[in-house]
């Protein structure tokens, strides 16, 4: 899919830096007040985002669960289906398997990185989809090999594919061989439409029924937009920095939360399908409360 639903889904990310055992709870809130999504995390030193998707399962009933994302250069392909698969297996329909390069940095610090990166995406995503349909996968690629290997326990219904990346040769890929991207916080309107462009190239070439458009995108709720300017400030710097844009430039859901339905809205009208918010600063809960109250979804 696109953005051309009546409305976009709206998740909410469990924040990385947040206790894990905050987690259940969390997920549990966003249930009770009808969120469709939590996202969570998987960065290096900060937690597991298989790990925290099965908490967040467990602990709901309705709320669909986004891995965001689990960098492939981690992870052997095999073992991430069993993972995913498990997961799909047991709560149907309510999993996205999100996957990506993983930050560079990172990566080196524990030997992943590769230089391939493209290559490692494609034949990972080829590979874990092939072993959730159920099917046995010969694959000897020139970064993954599975030699005739066949989930036991596959899911009845294969969780979608997602991928979270940035530069247009990986958004290309993505259209072509991904069931969804996934945006990262800063992206704006126009850098929605500009990815589209991209996946939409990648989409031409490829097989797939249909591509779902996750935004990402910061919030912070405060009836004094000066302050709540203040209190992101530094969160916004530091993506800026790694998205190679000016400040100004990142996207956001700044201020009082009567500016959030049409802020979600032009994301919406450029083509997310979904639009995932990452509260950030002091009680994450009641920020999610605010927005989904101003939506008119509490």
């Amino acid at each position: 899919m696109t953005g051309d639903q009546l409305a976009p889904r709206v998740g909410f990310m469990f924040d990385r830096g947040r206790a894990p055992e905050e987690l259940t709870g969390f997920a549990a809130e966003l249930e009770a007040i009808g969120a469709d999504d939590l996202w969570v995390v998987e960065d290096l030193g900060w937690t597991g985002s298989i790990s925290s998707a099965a908490l967040a399962l467990a602990a709901t009933e309705r709320l669909r669960v986004g891995l965001g994302i689990a960098p492939v250069a981690l992870r052997n392909p095999a073992l991430l289906a069993m993972e995913m698969g498990n997961l799909a297996r047991v709560h149907p329909g309510r999993l996205v398997a999100g996957v990506g390069h993983g930050v560079p940095e990172w990566m080196r610090k524990v030997g992943a990185e590769t230089t391939r990166k493209l290559a490692l995406l494609e034949e990972t995503i080829v590979a874990v989809r092939g072993l959730l349909d159920g099917d046995e996968v010969v694959l000897h690629g020139r970064e993954v090999t599975v030699d005739g290997l066949r989930l036991v326990h596959p899911p009845a219904e294969p969780p979608p594919i997602v991928t979270g990346v940035v530069r247009p040769k990986s958004l290309e890929l993505s259209g072509r061989v991904a069931d969804g991207t996934i945006l990262a916080e800063g992206a704006g309107p126009a850098e929605v439409v500009s990815a589209l462009e991209h996946i939409g190239r990648g989409r031409a070439a490829g097989d797939r029924p249909g591509h779902e458009l996750i935004v990402f995108a910061f919030l912070h709720v405060d009836d004094d937009a000066t302050r709540a300017a203040a209190a992101v400030r530094e969160v916004v710097a530091g993506q800026a920095e790694w998205l190679g844009v000016a400040p100004a430039d990142v996207f956001g859901l700044f201020g009082p939360a009567k500016g959030i339905p049409a802020q979600v809205a032009a994301l919406h009208e450029a083509g997310a399908a979904t639009v995932v918010l990452r509260p950030i600063g002091d009680d994450p809960n009641g920020q999610a409360r605010a927005a989904m109250a101003a939506l008119g979804r509490a």
